[in-house]
């Protein structure tokens, strides 16, 4: 089989590689760790199985490749938001951008699949190490104390599990599950349920 981006010599090694992750990025999102396959992430991007393993050597360097970018694009959205109108608070600013990130839901749930790894002996460490890189970048860059740091992380981890778990998809269902979204996201809730519907065959809204 001939993959398709070797019909493309001008597409440089680094465009290829960005080509996959991102498609590894939905995947893994999707399946978890366990559940994705490099064939899955092959057919995803269009390529072959054996092509993905000669860029990436195994599964599991690819999902720390996945995870880096996610972290990177992380850290980056925060940096960016840092850079932004001194006059909104820091912690609101570097809220709206976690959320404005978080609807590609492959990079929501990637970060979730990793920090479930702790366990994993190479997974666990790289994704305790990009934790800590989002801890020092609240404490050191953003100016935030322990505590503020504290409740920022806890509201992003609540973010998290409220997408995670399509929690969007019982909104019309259970009046609760509107009060909480509000809660969780008062200045990006239309921008979440536009990039998180519901499944096909799922509660309709």
């Amino acid at each position: 089989m001939t993959d398709p981006l070797e019909k493309k010599p001008r597409m440089a090694s680094d465009e290829r590689r960005a080509l996959i992750v991102a498609a590894a990025t939905e995947v893994f999102g999707e399946s978890g760790y366990t559940g994705t396959t490099t064939d899955a992430v092959a057919r995803a991007a269009g390529v072959s199985q054996p092509y993905v393993v000669r860029l990436f050597g195994t599964k599991e360097q690819l999902f720390l490749e996945v995870l880096s970018e996610a972290l990177a694009r992380l850290l980056a959205a925060f940096r960016a938001a840092l850079a932004g109108d001194p006059a909104v608070p820091v912690g609101r600013r570097l809220g709206l951008a976690y959320f404005e990130l978080i609807v590609d839901r492959g990079i929501l749930l990637t970060l979730m699949h990793a920090f479930s790894l702790g366990a994993d002996p190479v997974i666990g460490r790289a994704a305790r190490r990009g934790f800590m890189e989002v801890y020092h970048l609240l404490r050191d860059e953003a100016g935030m104390t322990p505590e503020e740091a504290n409740s920022f992380l806890s509201g992003g981890m609540l973010a998290n599990v409220v997408l995670g778990v399509r929690l969007l998809d019982d909104e019309a269902t259970d009046p609760g599950v509107g009060e909480l979204l509000c809660a969780v996201f008062p200045e990006k809730l239309e921008l979440i349920r536009a990039s998180h519907p519901a499944p096909r065959g799922g509660t309709a809204r």
